[in-house]
This record gives C-alpha cells, sequence and structure tokens, in this order.
C-alpha cells in the first residue's frame, strides 16, 4: 500500500524522497526493519494473551530433562510469524506482482491448516491434533495450486543468456540483447555444475508428449512442498531450533531471489533472469525479519512455542520460494538440518518394524528421534545443541550460496 501512494505522489507531486520506495533495497531495508520490530514489541502482548485463553503446548511425557518445566507455555506463536510477515508485505510489496500472491496464498493456507491442528490439540485436548491424512491432503491441495499457477501463469516467465554473444559491456542495453526473450519454460538449477540449467520437460523423451510436462512439473511441485513442510514440523522440537535454522535458510533464499531478479546479476554470474521474481526479496526480508523477532521469545527457556501454525507454514514458505527461485533441487543442501530431522525418523521407523519382524523386538539406531532428541537423550543441553545445529545450517547456507559460482 505504501509503495503505491508513495509511487503515486512521486508522480503527481514530485514529493522528495517518494522516489526511494521505488528501489527493491529500500523496500526490502524497512520490511525486515518493520517485521523485526512489530514482533518484538508486540510479541509481548500476544503471550500475554494467549496465556490468558490458556492456549497452554501439552507434553508428552517423552523422559527428557526439562521437559516437565515446558508444559503450559504458550504455543499457537506462529500467529506472530504469519502477521508481522505479512502486514510489511501488504504495506511495501507489489501486491500485484503472482509470486508475491502465490507467498500470500500459501502463509494464510498452511496457516490455517496448521492452527487447526494446533486448536485440536489445546482445546480438543486430543494430543494427535488434526490427523496427519488431512494435513497431508492440505499440502498437496497447495501443492497442486503452486505448480498449476507457476506452469500456466502468463507472468511466470525466464530469460536465459545467449551463449554465442561474448562481449561483455556494463550497458543495460547491451546486458538486455544478451538475453533471449521472456519465454514460458520448466527450467531449473542443478547446483555445482557448468551447465546447470535442467529442463524438466527433457524428461519426456519424445517431444509429442512435452505439452503434457505438467504433469509431472506438478507432482515435483506437490512433494517438494509436502516434504520440506513436514521436515520443519519434524524439527520444530526444542527451544529454537526450527525458527533460527529457517531464519538462516530464509536468508539464503532471498540472496537468491535478488541476483534471480536482477538482470546485471543475473547476466555477471551467467545465471537465469527470473522477470519480476525480484519483488520475492520484499517477502523474504519481512519473513526473516518476523522470524528473528520471534526468536526474542523462542530462545531457550521459551516464552512461547510456534506450534503447527508456525512450523508447517515456514515449511511451504521456504520450499515455495525456492521453487519460485529455480533453486528447489539445492534444499537437500540447504534445507540440511530438515532433511537429516526427517530421515531420522524414516530410519527408526523403518529400523523398528524391521527388526521386529526378524528378530522379534523392535530395535532402534538412535536413542530417539527426532535427531535433536538423540542428543538429548546423550546428555547434551539443549541450548548447545540449538547452537551447533545453527552452525551446520550457517555452513549449508554458504555452501548454497557459493554454488551461484561454484560450478
Amino acid at each position: 500500500m505504501l509503495y503505491y501512494l508513495f509511487n503515486y505522489l512521486e508522480q503527481q507531486y514530485a514529493l522528495p524522497g517518494a522516489s526511494l520506495f521505488g528501489f527493491l533495497s529500500f523496500r526490502a531495508a524497512l520490511s525486515v526493519i518493520f517485521s523485526l520490530l512489530l514482533t518484538t514489541i508486540f510479541g509481548k502482548r500476544i503471550i500475554s494473551f494467549l496465556q490468558s485463553k490458556q492456549v497452554g503446548e501439552s507434553i508428552r511425557d517423552l523422559g527428557l530433562d526439562g521437559q516437565k518445566e515446558k508444559a503450559g507455555t504458550p504455543t499457537m506463536g506462529g500467529v506472530m510469524i504469519i502477521l508481522f510477515t505479512l502486514v510489511p508485505v501488504f504495506l511495501l510489496a507489489k501486491l500485484d506482482n503472482i509470486y508475491i500472491q502465490l507467498l500470500i496464498v500459501t502463509t494464510l493456507w498452511m496457516g490455517t491448516i496448521g492452527g487447526v491442528d494446533d486448536y485440536i490439540k489445546i482445546f480438543k485436548k486430543d494430543k494427535d491434533g488434526l490427523k496427519g491424512t488431512f494435513k497431508v491432503f492440505g499440502q498437496i491441495i497447495l501443492g497442486i495450486f503452486i505448480g498449476s499457477v507457476l506452469y500456466f501463469h502468463p507472468g511466470v516467465t525466464v530469460r536465459q543468456e545467449k551463449h554465442d554473444q561474448l562481449q561483455k559491456s556494463m550497458a543495460i542495453e547491451d546486458i538486455q540483447d544478451r538475453f533471449q526473450p521472456a519465454i514460458k519454460s520448466t527450467l531449473t538449477t542443478i547446483p555445482m555444475l557448468k551447465d546447470n540449467e535442467f529442463n524438466y520437460a527433457s524428461l519426456l523423451m519424445d517431444d509429442h508428449y512435452k505439452k503434457w510436462s505438467w504433469l509431472l512439473f506438478i507432482p515435483i511441485v506437490v512433494f517438494i512442498i509436502t516434504a520440506v513442510s513436514n521436515g520443519a514440523n519434524l524439527t520444530d522440537g526444542i527451544d529454537g531450533l526450527a525458527a533460527g535454522s529457517s531464519a538462516i535458510m530464509v536468508f539464503a533464499l532471498g540472496v537468491f531471489a535478488w541476483v534471480s531478479g536482477n538482470l546485471i546479476f543475473a547476466d555477471y554470474l551467467n545465471i537465469m533472469f527470473i522477470p519480476k521474481v525480484g519483488e520475492v526479496t520484499i517477502f523474504v526480508a519481512s519473513f526473516l525479519g518476523s522470524l528473528i523477532g520471534f526468536l526474542w521469545y523462542n530462545t531457550y527457556p521459551a516464552s512461547i512455542f510456534m506450534g503447527d501454525t508456525g512450523s508447517l507454514t515456514i515449511g511451504a514458505l521456504i520450499s515455495v520460494i525456492a521453487i519460485m527461485v529455480r533453486k528447489e533441487l539445492l534444499l537437500p543442501i540447504l534445507c540440511g538440518i530438515f532433511l537429516i530431522e526427517a530421515l531420522s525418523v524414516i530410519l527408526q521407523v523403518g529400523y523398528f518394524k524391521y527388526s521386529r519382524k526378524k528378530w522379534g523386538d523392535g530395535r532402534r539406531i538412535f536413542l530417539m528421534s527426532p535427531l535433536h532428541h538423540h542428543f538429548q537423550k546423550k546428555g547434551f543441553h539443549e541450548s548447545k545443541i540449538v547452537a551447533r545445529f545453527w552452525i551446520v545450517g550457517i555452513l549449508l547456507a554458504v555452501l548454497s550460496i557459493v554454488t551461484l559460482k561454484i560450478r
């Protein structure tokens, strides 16, 4: 809204300073500041409100140190992340941008699913919450919607550099000439390869069938959104782990959105230019600010938990942003924390069932899964576990960013 207001004031009245809102960097800076301040300032009031409504976490007895002290801590803190992400976005982003619209839909849709899950746990006293099938069904619906829009919407395009033009110039006109016209494509990026562009349609060997590539692309989008969303949900088990790890991933995605949506940076890095995707930087900045602000209250000892309202939404947003900037194949590296947490559960459950069938008694690989609980069982304090997971997350984020040049 402020973007449109100051754009109008600049055009009609030449208001001094109004032109600043035309700069992506300025609006991104304001977004992260606004969201961070709003979350930290109003966070205490939201926590007090949730306490007054007795929206407290019901803790299962898993035999972990400090577990009983967490009982009654307000949950559904994901509402803070959602609210204070969207407010700066509505104020500062171009709301007619298709990428921004998709991210808003993703936030509201997954926030609703997570909110229903938390509501059932808290007010219906059902510790299992919303049945897993309903959550997965909601993620599949979102994936189909996101995949369909990205595939069919005319505003979702890419521009590739023409390799036959080797002369370099910093003139913007020359840079534009070095790129092909904007095209609809299912192109994505394979990290650390020299010729790193890959088209999903190429999996259909016969050109006659490539018009049906959406039947391949949409299920891939569904799988990515479901996997990352559930991975984030599993990671949210100790104070500050999910929010801090997600903030690191979101920052890296902001870098990708910035360079992919900037013609000069895309030319310098020799990557595909994605028109209009630079606006995603505004959403990412706001999202990052709300996550860091939430950490103010979520670090050990946590005053509030994000609940499924937050974790499911965070995972879905990270996956959707990665798909938008054509970096979804980088997610196993960037979201390595989510991946290893999810794998620890899969391996634990799978080996338990296998060993029970083969030897008659269920055996375990880890003392407890997800992985962070394994380290708790080994006697590590949760603040140390979180700090070390963050360090690993930073290393993975740096590695993800340098893949822009390492090929």
